[in-house]
């Protein structure tokens, strides 16, 4: 039986990039789904601060905006922080011009995109490193995994970092078979934007570079190759021109996300909850077996994996708070599942292109249940919840806010639901994520004299997030037993900072 041969002829090729062409209209359906709810259901912090940053680049380009809005616009921007170039809400801002308005489910449409036009260029390198078949698996994991349909459709920066870390290592692969100026050029620009977009891409490409180039020219040849070092300075030098003169910033970072949280590299319970979440995440069986494949990998194949695989441990290394906490920093990792399982289904595909048609047909029966279930996870989970109320919501809230004294706020996500939708700016009092982390960098503090410095010039304090405020029962019970509440409502609670209890 040759229905699942590993050759690549030309009508084989033809026939695999129609599929991946419905595989990649599926995934983009997914993607879209659901597309104007808010961005609320995946890491709502990040999403609503890309929200609130395209709002004040529309606004500052808008011709005819109000001055006071567009101050308050480009303000509340200043504010969220800059941790990396704005990309993708530069993009996003001049949609809206483009749109006529403010539409934030255009975003969902850029980011979806870049996760799609990735998933091709995956593909077209799978073929390179395989065959139709087996190229068509991996893609078919890339695109559908219901963790990815989630995280790529977000507003943030990590769909497009790793599209273009994908568009890298395919253009080092080719340079690699090639070794052209053309694909040594292209490598370096295309990785260059990657770090750029977000510079912990260069743990990936940094390590597939390394490992291709040293695959390609061997170690002594390496060093002295022209094109390897023009290929490292197109890589580097966007990324060190952005951040020069924001060395303070960046040694800052490193203080504070590296070596202060070190120490969790000595705790093996540590291990355990990034191993798990990581299991969580892509799916313990395809996580095993791309380690597998790996190992059975051709050798030059192998060494692109061993180098993808080792950037991702050291950026575990780098970055140990996240490596547990936030699931999309693992974003980066499903690409390079995919082509590790590439030498896995080649092995399978190969020993059934040895069965009878039945066992064939009982596999691709299999295959589409496999692509069909995780396509339904992701509508479910898409459809679990509707938070198409909160503007609404939190335009309420913002409207019963004093406006007399600063407001000091226990509060979702950084406030910026509050600045997003209600236009309100209020002071932050730390929840239990942050009071854990400052814990775990050794900052102890004495309830009473942090809550004395806290409330230092606040007129109010607003509480919205009730689960945190049941967390912190200290905070509860000094506010309630010495604080006067002048103001609830659905969702929201407001105590007087500056006239307490008589007797306390």
């Amino acid at each position: 039986m040759d229905s699942f041969s590993l050759s690549s002829p030309k009508s084989a090729n033809r026939t695999a990039w129609v599929l991946a062409l419905l595989l990649l209209a599926l995934g983009l359906a997914l993607r879209l789904y659901d597309l104007t709810d808010q961005p609320i259901d995946f890491h709502a912090t990040r999403q609503l601060r890309g929200a609130i940053i395209a709002r004040g680049m529309y606004f500052q380009m808008l011709p005819n905006a109000d001055p006071k809005t567009r101050e308050l616009a480009i303000g509340f921007a200043n504010t969220v922080g800059q941790y990396e170039p704005s990309i993708v809400e530069k993009l996003v801002a001049y949609a809206y011009l483009l749109a006529g308005e403010e539409k934030l489910w255009l975003s969902r449409i850029f980011t979806s995109l870049f996760w799609i036009l990735g998933g091709g260029f995956l593909f077209a390198l799978a073929l390179r490193m395989s065959s139709a078949w087996p190229a068509l698996a991996v893609l078919a994991y890339y695109l559908i995994l219901p963790f990815g349909v989630q995280a790529s459709r977000s507003f943030q920066p990590d769909p497009g970092m790793v599209m273009w870390m994908v568009l890298t290592i395919y253009a080092l692969y080719r340079w690699s078979e090639k070794h052209s100026w053309k694909w040594a050029l292209l490598a370096g620009l295309l990785g260059g934007v990657g770090i750029l977009t977000k510079v912990v891409a260069a743990y990936f490409i940094g390590g597939a570079a390394a490992a291709l180039a040293l695959h390609t020219l061997g170690v002594r040849r390496f060093w002295r190759s022209p094109q390897v070092w023009a290929i490292a300075t197109l890589m580097l030098l966007p990324t060190f021109l952005y951040y020069m003169g924001r060395g303070g910033r960046a040694s800052e970072y490193f203080f504070s996300w590296t070596l202060s949280l070190s120490h969790l590299l000595l705790d093996p319970s540590w291990y355990v909850r990034w191993l798990n979440l990581v299991q969580n995440l892509m799916g313990l069986t395809p996580l095993l077996l791309a380690l597998v494949g790996v190992l059975i990998a051709r050798q030059k194949d192998r060494l692109l994996l061993v180098g993808l695989w080792g950037g991702y441990l050291v950026y575990a290394l780098f970055l140990p708070y996240q490596m547990y906490t936030h699931n999309y920093y693992h974003l980066q990792l499903i690409p390079i599942i995919s082509l590790s399982l590439i030498p896995v289904a080649e092995a399978i595909l190969e020993h059934l292109g040895r069965q009878t048609r039945f066992w064939q047909a009982l596999v691709i029966g299999v295959t589409l249940v496999g692509i069909a279930f995780p396509a339904w996870l992701s509508i479910a989970e898409q459809n679990r919840a509707n938070f198409r109320g909160e503007p609404a919501y939190w335009q309420e809230i913002a409207s019963h806010l004093p406006t007399d004294g600063k407001i000091l706020a226990l509060t979702q996500d950084y406030g910026y639901r509050l600045m997003y939708y209600g236009w309100r700016k209020v002071i932050l009092w730390p929840n239990r994520g942050e009071l854990k982390l400052s814990e775990l960098r050794g900052i102890s503090r004495e309830f009473e004299d942090f809550f004395a410095r806290r409330i230092e010039g606040k007129r109010y304090f607003l509480v919205t997030a009730f689960g945190q405020f049941n967390d912190q029962p200290d905070l509860k019970q000094i506010l309630a037993d010495r604080y006067p509440l002048i103001a609830q409502g659905d969702g929201y609670l407001i105590y007087d900072l500056e006239n307490p209890l008589s007797g306390r």
